[in-house]
Formats: structure tokens, sequence, C-alpha cells
């Protein structure tokens, strides 16, 4: 069973017990959290769909810690000028694990992204386009 989940205005495909690092959370460590924007579940096959996030789903999480990120080397240079400068940046971090994922109410449901996509191209045909005729060159004699 995994979900799609958004977590700090990112989207995650997180499974039970799955350890993920997110954008730093304002929880403190050992705490839990839950996560309401569920966009799908898949339940061994059985596929659930939000429009756009399934009602009465979330995914409970717990904060394992806060860290930072690797250190990532900004370096401009403008050739012949002289120009150099070097910047440095950490992105500040939280370490989660997923506890569970619950569904609950009633959700959209499509049996395969075949059947959906079938679905949605024979509700209405496009239409024929007819062809503008010709237009006729004029002779003109002076």
């Amino acid at each position: 069973m995994y979900a799609i989940v958004e977590i700090a205005g990112q989207q995650f495909k997180v499974s039970k017990d799955l350890k993920v690092y997110v954008h730093r959370l304002a929880n403190e460590e050992g705490s839990k959290v839950s996560f309401d924007k569920v966009y799908l579940v898949d339940d061994n096959g059985s596929i659930t769909i939000g429009a756009p996030a399934i009602e009465g789903a979330s995914v409970e999480a717990k904060v394992l810690q806060h860290l930072k990120g690797d250190k990532v080397i900004v370096f401009k240079k403008k050739r012949r000028k002289g120009f150099k400068k070097r910047n440095g940046h950490r992105q500040y971090l939280s370490q989660i694990v997923i506890e569970g994922i619950t569904v609950g109410g009633a959700p959209k449901k499509a049996a395969s992204k075949k059947a959906a996509v079938e679905a949605t191209t024979e509700e209405a045909p496009a239409p024929k386009v007819k062809k503008a005729p010709k237009a006729k060159k004029e002779d003109t004699q002076e």
C-alpha cells in the first residue's frame, strides 16, 4: 500500500515505515504529524484518486529529527572582468517516518489507469472540421 501525499509543499510517494526527508516542519522531534492532502492511494491494485484530494484520507507520521542538508556551493564568475563570487547554502530538513495510511469517506475509484483513460476519451468524440474551399485565382487582363 502506498500513497501520494503533499508534505510541506512537495509531493511524496510514501508507504508504511518509510523514512523521508522533507522541508523543515514546525513540530518538535518525537511528535506525531498528520497530513490530510492525500492525492492517490493504491491498496494492492485498488487505486483511489482524489479530485484534487481524497476526503477523509490521511497519512500519519512521526518526526525523528531536524537537520541540515548537504552544502551546495553557488559560484558566479564573469570572464575577463575579475568578478568571482562564492556562496554556499544548506537546506533545513526534517526526517520523518510514515506510521500509517488511513482511507475514509466515499472516494472516487478507478480500476486502472487504462480504464480511466478510456472513460474520458469515450465521453465526447471530437467534432469533424470541414475544410474551407480553396480560393480561385482571378484572371485580370490589362
